[in-house]
C-alpha cells in the first residue's frame, strides 16, 4: 500500500487557517482526510468546513477538541492517524491543529509514532504556518524584533510571543495571510522579522489563503534538519515526556463556549462588538442568530483589532415545511439538537483568551439577547 502523505496546518489564533484549508479542498482532486483540532468544547473550525467547504461531503473528517493535538489529545490523535492509514479509501491527510499548538511537539511525536511503527502507511510531509500579517504587524512586531529567547523573563513578558516564534521557527513552509491589509513596506518588516527566526522554509504571500495547492503540499518526507534551531526541537522533544503538560497553562490561554437558544438584538450584539468587546480575548467564533434576520445562519470571527458577522447559511428551520421534515428524516444529529421552539437555531460561540472575566462576558452576552 502507497504511503499516505499528512500535510499539518498550523498557526497562531485567528491567522487563517480554516480558510486556507478551505482553499485547499476546491483544489485538491485526491481522496482526501480532515483531522480539525479546536481547544474549545464546541469544533467551530469543523462547523465552518461543513458549512463552507464543499468538497467536504468528499472527504473524511475527524473531529478533536477540548485540548490540543500536541499534548493533551496527542495520543487520541496518533490513534486516529493510525486508523487513517488502514483506509484504502484515503489517499492523502490534512490536519488542522488549533491556534496554540507548537508545530515542534506534533512534528516530534509524528517522528516517535513513525519510528515505533516502521509499517505505517502514513507519513508527515509538510507543516504549514499561517501567519497573520496585518496582526503580526499591528500587534506583535515591536515584541518580534526585540525578542531574545535565552532571556530568563522572556516567557513570563512575552509568552504569546513565544508561541509565535515556536510556529514560525518550525515549518517548511510559510502561508503570509492578509496581505491586502499591508501595503509593500510594511509587508517587507514583516518578511524580514520573520527571516530573523525562519531563514529557509518556504513563503507564499497571499489574501484570503488564496494559493496553488502545488505550493503547499508535497510527496516528499518532511525534513527536520532543514529546521535550523536546536532550542525549537530540543523543545519539542522535551514536550513528549510531560503529556499532563498543555498549552492552555503554559501559555496562560484558555478557553470557553456560550451557548443560547433565543435570539440576540443585532443592535445590541454589534454594539458589544465594536464598543464593549473584553480586549483580553485573542480570538472568538461561531454562529449566531439575529431576531431582525431569524433565516440566516450568522458567523462571527473575531480575531485581534478585526471582527466580522456574515451570513453563511440558512437555519433549516426557516426553510418550508417540505424541506425541513426531509432534513431531519436524513439528518441524525439534526434530529437529536432540535428544539420544539427554534428548530436548529442556536447561538454557540467559543471564546479563546487570556486573564478574562468569564461571568461578565456571559452577563454581557446575555444581555445582547431579544
Amino acid at each position: 500500500m502507497k504511503k499516505k502523505p499528512v500535510t499539518l496546518i498550523t498557526g497562531y489564533l485567528g491567522s487563517g487557517k480554516t480558510t486556507l484549508l478551505n482553499e485547499i479542498l476546491r483544489q485538491e482532486k485526491r481522496r482526501v482526510a480532515l483531522i480539525v483540532n479546536d481547544m474549545g468544547s464546541i469544533n467551530i473550525d469543523a462547523e465552518i468546513l461543513k458549512k463552507n467547504g464543499a468538497a467536504v461531503a468528499q472527504s473524511e473528517m475527524y473531529e478533536m477538541q477540548n485540548g490540543c493535538i500536541c499534548c493533551t489529545l496527542r495520543d487520541e490523535f496518533l490513534a486516529q492517524v493510525e486508523k487513517i492509514s488502514e483506509k484504502d479509501s484515503i489517499e492523502t491527510v490534512f490536519v488542522e491543529a488549533s491556534g496554540i499548538s507548537d508545530p515542534g511537539a506534533i512534528a516530534a511525536s509524528f517522528l516517535a509514532y513513525e519510528d515505533d511503527t516502521p509499517d505505517t502507511n502514513v507519513f508527515l510531509s509538510n507543516i504549514v504556518t499561517v501567519v497573520d500579517a496585518d496582526r503580526i504587524y499591528r500587534e506583535f512586531l515591536t515584541d518580534l524584533e526585540n525578542y531574545e529567547e535565552n532571556d530568563p523573563n522572556n516567557l513570563k513578558s512575552n509568552d504569546i510571543t513565544t508561541l509565535i516564534v515556536d510556529q514560525i521557527e518550525f515549518c517548511n513552509v510559510i502561508v503570509l495571510n492578509k496581505l491586502d491589509l499591508l501595503d509593500d513596506q510594511k509587508t517587507e518588516q514583516v518578511i524580514k522579522v520573520i527571516r530573523d527566526f525562519q531563514p529557509k522554509a518556504k513563503i507564499v504571500k497571499t489574501v484570503r489563503g488564496k494559493v496553488d495547492i502545488e505550493q503547499i503540499v508535497s510527496e516528499t518526507k518532511f525534513d527536520f534538519d532543514m529546521v535550523d534551531s536546536s532550542s525549537a526541537i530540543q523543545k519539542a522533544i522535551n514536550s513528549l515526556s510531560d503529556t499532563n503538560r498543555g498549552f492552555e497553562d503554559e501559555y496562560g490561554i484558555s478557553s470557553f463556549a456560550y451557548e443560547c437558544r433565543k435570539p440576540f438584538s443585532q443592535e445590541k450584539f454589534m454594539d458589544f462588538v465594536n464598543e464593549g468587546f473584553p480586549k483580553e480575548i485573542i480570538r472568538a467564533k461561531g454562529y449566531v442568530w439575529f431576531k431582525e434576520k431569524a433565516q440566516d445562519v450568522l458567523l462571527f470571527e473575531q480575531a485581534g483589532r478585526n471582527s466580522s458577522v456574515m451570513a453563511v447559511a440558512y437555519w433549516v428551520a426557516a426553510l418550508d415545511e417540505a424541506t425541513q421534515k426531509e432534513c431531519l428524516e436524513n439528518d441524525k444529529e439534526l434530529r437529536s439538537s432540535w428544539d420544539k421552539d427554534f428548530g436548529d437555531r442556536m447561538n454557540q460561540l467559543v471564546f479563546i483568551g487570556k486573564g478574562y472575566d468569564k461571568e461578565k462576558i456571559i452577563r454581557k452576552l446575555d444581555s445582547c439577547l431579544a
